[in-house]
C-alpha cells in the first residue's frame, strides 16, 4: 500500500506525464495547422513595383493557390533594384523565419547594367548553397538577357540558370516573365514592369512548379 507521501508522488507524476501529453498534442497540433511557408527572394519583379501590395506576385500566387485549395503563406522578400548580390546579401534576413521553401528570382537587373554573367553566376551560386546547405526547398526563376546585350552576353547569361539548377538539384522554372515580356498590354508603361493583368499570368504559369515544389 501507499503511504500519504508515497500516494501523492504518484498523482503528481500522473498529472505531470498528462500535462506533458496534453503539451505534445497542443504542438502537434499547431505544426498541422500551420501552412507552409514560400519566401520569394527578388527584385522589382516580385516587390510589385508600381502596384498595390495585394496586386504583387507573392499576394497574387498565394491568392490563387488558395482558391485552389493549396495552404501556404507567401512572404514577399522582394526589393526593387535588387542585384542577385544584394539579394546574396540579404539572405540571412529572408530566411529568418525558417521558410520551408524559397522562389530565388534574381538577375535581371545584372543584365540590365551588364554586369559580368560570372559576378550573377557567383552570386546566385552561393545563395544556392546556402539553401541547399539548410535544406531549404528551392524554385529557381529563370531570366533571359536583352537581346541588344549580344549574343555572346545572352548566351553566357541565359545559361546560368540552367547550369545552377543541374547543379544543386533544384526544380528551375526557365523564364519567369514567360508570357509576359514584350507584351504591351501586359505591361506597365515602361515596359519592364508586369501590370496586374501580366502578373495574373505569371502567376498561372508558374502555379503548377509551385504546387508540386510543396508536394515534393
Amino acid at each position: 500500500m501507499l503511504g500519504p507521501y508515497g500516494f501523492g508522488r504518484a498523482v503528481f507524476n500522473a498529472v505531470a506525464a498528462f500535462c506533458a501529453l496534453f503539451a505534445l498534442a497542443l504542438g502537434v497540433a499547431a505544426a498541422a495547422a500551420a501552412p507552409p511557408t514560400i519566401v520569394v527572394l527578388g527584385d522589382s519583379l516580385t516587390a510589385g513595383l508600381g502596384l498595390d501590395p495585394e496586386q504583387a506576385f507573392p499576394a497574387r500566387l498565394q491568392a490563387y493557390l488558395t482558391e485552389r485549395g493549396v495552404a501556404v503563406k507567401i512572404d514577399n522578400a522582394g526589393v526593387s533594384g535588387d542585384t542577385s548580390a544584394g539579394g546574396r546579401s540579404r539572405l540571412d534576413w529572408a530566411l529568418a523565419g525558417k521558410p520551408d521553401a524559397v522562389m530565388v528570382e534574381l538577375g535581371a537587373n545584372d543584365a540590365l547594367r551588364g554586369i559580368d554573367p560570372k559576378v550573377t553566376e557567383a552570386n546566385l551560386d552561393a545563395i544556392l548553397a546556402e539553401l541547399t546547405r539548410r535544406k531549404i526547398k528551392v524554385l529557381l526563376c529563370g531570366m533571359l538577357a536583352p537581346p541588344n546585350l549580344g549574343r555572346d552576353y545572352g548566351a553566357a547569361f541565359n545559361g546560368i540558370y540552367p547550369k545552377l539548377a543541374a547543379k544543386y538539384h533544384v526544380t528551375l522554372y526557365p523564364f519567369f516573365l514567360d508570357g509576359v515580356a514584350a507584351e504591351p498590354a501586359l505591361n506597365q508603361a515602361d515596359g519592364l514592369h508586369p501590370n496586374r493583368q501580366g502578373v495574373a499570368v505569371i502567376v498561372q504559369r508558374i502555379a503548377p512548379q509551385v504546387e508540386a515544389l510543396l508536394k515534393n
